[in-house]
């Protein structure tokens, strides 16, 4: 945001800002909502009569206006006051709510799923931008711990809750339960909440909005087309360059546009160490995540033959766990610093991994469980302080850029980590099907070598946290981020 909001005063050591509290809860429910619709594709089929994979673009179109919009918040949220931007994103998530409720048909879903999405892309980069503005360094391990508890529980719940909401009607259900719901987290935050910083009237490079919606977008899209089949891998490859393409010439238009102090996305957060270390570490970690978020239920409900809602349950302990010790490890960062957490959380990830290589038609289910919940602690002592670490690298004046970039990664690594576990595991099932294996087994054997790729891919976690300082220090080019110094040891 602007630079008047550096000489803001600091919060009180051991509180949690209010600001950052009624920011948490609006996210909660924007996060809940973006995975409450995993167990209704059967349903969608079934009542829209489409196929699965038209009813796959609920989620799909979803990312797809992630990636397109997060590029532009980073500017949005420097143009606009904190009530403003929160009365903005939580109107048009509502607005997408509302549409897609009622929505007669398929294509009008898909729009207001689109418009939800547009509105969830501003949330959590507001939400870290605001955090990293009021809460002084020395407190923000615990308070992003809280963060986490929130951001966390929430995906674990979606699957759940929509599993416990099908079992009593229609898909809509879905969208009318969480309405009142967002409606009365919208009023209660802008009755209560003030504004942190003073808007910074700056212009707007309309050719990167394009090209980052093109590139960021198309990236997005064509990884999506790789889990859809063998026909559509040579049009996915296509897109997927083209996409990289476009993000090139983005990356050059930021280039050009930092002369003048007006990018679209500042990249000169990239020249921040730390920084740039914990992006990598956390988008791998992003990617492994959701890779398993993937297999697992395919796993749960092709293999063993689990319901929709027992699938929920089962794997729900371990988002629950990572989301209850996001307070616990926030606080330990605070007194211990990032590295007796970062390093054995991704060595706890790696391992997870690697032991779920070994699933089988038998394994049982508390081992299942146990290896899941393992996991998700893991990313939990990763995420945490890699997230509180890397943004408090960057110069105040860089936190919204900082946060911007984070969440178009992210929504990257999702596709990427959907698309890689899906097409490695088709690719080994059909072939071994081919050769007269059964159905089952060659599943089996496609969701092992998916684990093995995804386990491989999380070593490098590992070697890039061996590399992150405990605390924030100097940066490589000598920058100082804009906090006391008495707060870093």
């Amino acid at each position: 945001m602007s630079t008047v909001i550096q000489e803001r005063p600091a919060v009180k050591a051991g509180g949690t800002p209010t600001v950052v509290r009624l920011l948490v809860l609006a996210t909660f429910v924007v996060i809940l909502n973006e995975t409450i619709m995993i167990n209704a594709i059967p349903r969608l089929m079934d009542s829209l009569h489409i196929t699965e994979q038209s009813a796959q673009w609920v989620s799909t179109a979803f990312m797809l206006a992630m990636a397109a919009v997060i590029p532009v918040t980073g500017w949005f949220l420097q143009r606009v006051t904190t009530r403003q931007a929160y009365a903005i994103a939580m109107g048009v998530f509502l607005a997408g709510t509302a549409l897609s409720a009622v929505a007669p048909g398929f294509e009008v879903l898909l729009l207001g799923r689109i418009v939800q999405a547009v509105g969830t892309a501003v949330m959590m980069p507001l939400l870290m931008t605001t955090l990293m503005i009021v809460v002084p360094e020395q407190d923000r391990g615990r308070v992003m711990g809280n963060v986490t508890l929130a951001i966390s529980v929430a995906p674990a719940l979606g699957p759940a809750v929509s599993g416990l909401i099908l079992q009593a009607g229609s898909w809509r259900l879905l969208f009318v339960v969480v309405l009142p719901i967002a409606g009365l987290v919208t009023l209660f935050g802008l009755r209560k909440l003030e504004n942190i910083d003073e808007p910074e009237v700056s212009p707007i490079d309309w050719l990167s909005v394009a090209v980052a919606a093109l590139g960021f977008g198309g990236l997005v899209y064509g990884l999506s087309m790789f889990g859809e089949g063998h026909g559509k891998v040579g049009a996915g490859i296509g897109v997927v360059a083209a996409g990289a393409a476009a993000i090139a010439v983005f990356v050059f238009r930021q280039l050009r546009l930092q002369r003048t102090g007006t990018p679209l996305m500042d990249l000169r957060t990239l020249k921040h160490r730390t920084f740039a270390l914990s992006l990598v570490l956390m988008s791998i970690g992003f990617l492994a995540m959701l890779g398993a978020m993937i297999l697992l239920p395919l796993y749960l409900q092709n293999v063993r033959g689990l319901s929709p809602l027992e699938t929920g349950l089962l794997v729900m302990p371990g988002g629950l766990v990572m989301g209850l010790l996001g307070p616990t490890i926030g606080k330990a960062f605070d007194r211990f610093g990032s590295r007796p957490l970062i390093l054995p959380g991704s060595i706890a990830m790696v391992l997870a991994l690697g032991a779920l290589t070994q699933v089988s038609t038998t394994m049982p289910y508390w081992v299942v469980l146990g290896l899941h919940a393992l996991l998700m602690v893991g990313l939990a002592a990763t995420f945490t302080p890699c997230f509180t670490l890397g943004m408090g690298g960057l110069p105040a004046h860089l936190y919204s850029h900082g946060s911007s970039m984070l969440g178009t990664l992210q929504q990257v690594a999702a596709a990427f980590g959907t698309a890689l576990v899906v097409t490695v595991m088709s690719s080994r099932t059909s072939r071994l099907v081919a050769d007269g294996t059964s159905e089952a087994v060659a599943q089996v054997s496609g969701m092992k070598l998916a684990f093995a790729v995804v386990a491989a891919l999380a070593v490098v976690t590992v070697v890039v946290a061996a590399k992150l300082p405990n605390r924030i220090t100097h940066d490589d080019d000598g920058s100082r981020p804009a906090q006391s110094p008495s707060a870093a040891q």
